[in-house]
């Protein structure tokens, strides 16, 4: 590993240089990767490690809808898609890419298959790092793994399409083998790394729960919508607040943060934009951290972790979640952003 400095603290993280496909694909060349569940994570990884030279099958159930979808990526029914318990017994490498309420359905299945030597992999580290409440405590004597990659599956897959790739954090909790850290590197850089950064589970798990309630997706949508209701109260149009709010920011700004850092983007915006962003940044941040600290100690607690498998575990969920979503859709701001979207040059007949 090498050791990178950031802002003045170093880490260690592993790069496609160190750590090339081609010596991956030979580190695993005997392995069988098992990917169970086809939703968020799973075809992007799965589709990844394919196209780079993996052996990879797939463990869905059948007559399901991400069967379905499997069958329509290229996975061939009793070739390299199979019923989750014979894609288990198939694996020596187990990728539980279920959903954090599906892990801890369909665990007592998966142990059964976790025979000595083979390696249990997560892309989150809630099931083991919760294990008081999830019920998943993997046996001594298999190696168990974390890639984390920092985005969606869908991300992942467009990204490796592009020749990009998506940077991943990387734990080892149980090294029975000695094969631990080989395995966990060449799974990462295989299903479309850009470089792996050295974490644990529950550091994990803890960082991903509070971005996801944060700034990647609760804290953003509050902070669009307050921005959105006030230029609407005072006389804006939908389409004026929309591209104010979040057409300017993901087309044009994120962008540049993206390539440069805020500050190249600051240095880089009308001397008025710059006073005004100045002015107000720090005003924002000390309004929203109590915010962050409450969130990041009920995290920390395993107080969402609790609500989360309370939630997602009632009958009713995918109901009440559905109705929850579709709020969202209807709201004023993203219907505006739907039009917003249509009139994008790319999507103009």
């Amino acid at each position: 590993m090498a050791k990178i400095n950031f802002g003045g603290v170093e880490e260690n993280v592993v790069t496609r240089e160190e750590f090339p496909l081609a010596k991956a694909v030979e580190t695993l060349k005997e392995e069988t990767i098992a990917i169970i569940g086809y939703g968020v994570q799973g075809p992007g990884q799965s589709l990844n490690l394919r196209d780079n030279g993996f052996k990879v099958i797939i463990g869905q159930r059948k007559n399901s809808a991400s069967w379905d979808k499997a069958v329509a990526d290229g996975w061939v029914p009793g070739e390299t898609l199979f019923e989750i318990e014979e894609a288990l017994d198939k694996g020596t490498i187990i990728q539980y890419l279920l959903s954090d309420a599906g892990q801890i359905a369909v665990w007592p299945t998966v142990k059964k298959y976790l025979t000595p030597g083979k390696a249990l992999y997560f892309s989150h580290g809630f099931g083991v790092t919760y294990k008081e409440r999830t019920g998943i405590v993997p046996p001594a004597d298999v190696d168990v793994i974390l890639v984390a990659p920092k985005g969606s599956g869908t991300s992942l897959r467009r990204m490796f399409i592009e020749g990009r790739g998506l940077n991943s954090s990387f734990a080892i909790f149980q090294d029975a083998t000695g094969k631990a850290w080989d395995r966990v590197i060449a799974l990462g850089i295989g299903v479309g790394s850009g470089y792996l950064f050295e974490t644990d589970f529950k550091r994990e798990v803890t960082s991903d729960l509070t971005g996801e309630r944060g700034t990647l997706m609760g804290a953003i949508q509050g902070i669009f919508a307050a921005q959105y209701e006030v230029l609407r109260a005072n006389g804006h149009s939908p389409s004026e607040a929309f591209n104010e709010t979040v057409e300017e920011l993901t087309q044009s700004l994120m962008p540049l943060v993206a390539e440069n850092g805020m500050d190249w983007m600051y240095a880089n915006c009308s001397t008025t934009a710059q006073r005004g962003a100045l002015d107000w940044w720090k005003k924002f941040r000390d309004a929203s951290k109590p915010v962050f600290e409450d969130l990041y100690s009920e995290v920390a607690k395993g107080n969402e972790a609790q609500r989360s498998i309370d939630s997602n575990s009632q009958d009713d969920y995918r109901v009440k979640l559905d109705a929850e979503l579709k709020e969202l859709q209807e709201s004023e701001m993203w219907q505006a952003g739907a039009a917003v979207r249509q009139l994008r040059p790319e999507n103009q007949k």
